[in-house]
């Protein structure tokens, strides 16, 4: 039995709608770290220098908004889970091979990875805007650096 630690001001329709779509977020982008550090660990290719390096800036991306959603979780009351099971049974990224992999195919594997990932959080976005304003925020932030990334790995192979 899970005990209530933090209270939220939220309702509690609120905070289930809202602490779902963090959990997806959360799930979504701690695999899209992995996907990207294994890829940029064994990628190989002509653009294998650029390549290697964008994929660092999306590892850090995925990092650092995956603490954030976990701590915004946290702060509406909803323990954030990250367990490899978690992530696995809910994440939206589709497993990546092992082994070398071809600059281009980083490319096409990171586009589809990271839309997505987008797609889930636009999903959020549209579920948290009357629940939680604050959450939604955090989650409009992302998608915009998430696009980003996505618009700049299809640039890749333009």
């Amino acid at each position: 039995m899970t005990s209530v630690v933090v209270k939220s001001t939220l309702s509690e329709q609120a905070r289930a709608i809202v602490g779902d779509a963090l959990q997806h977020t959360l799930a979504d982008l701690i695999d899209l770290s992995l996907v990207a550090k294994q890829v940029h660990w064994n990628v190989h290719g002509p653009r294998f220098r650029s390549v290697h390096l964008q994929l660092d800036d999306v590892v850090t991306t995925a990092r650092t908004y995956a603490d954030t959603v976990a701590e915004r979780s946290a702060a509406i009351g909803v323990p954030p889970d990250g367990r490899a099971g978690t992530v696995a049974k809910f994440s939206l990224v589709r497993e990546v091979h092992d082994g070398w992999i071809r600059d281009g195919e980083v490319v096409d594997v990171m586009v589809e990875a990271l839309a997505a990932v987008v797609r889930r959080v636009r999903d959020g976005i549209e579920a948290t805007g009357d629940a939680d304003p604050v959450s939604q925020d955090i989650l409009i932030g992302l998608a915009a650096e998430l696009e980003k990334h996505h618009w700049m790995f299809q640039a890749e192979n333009a």
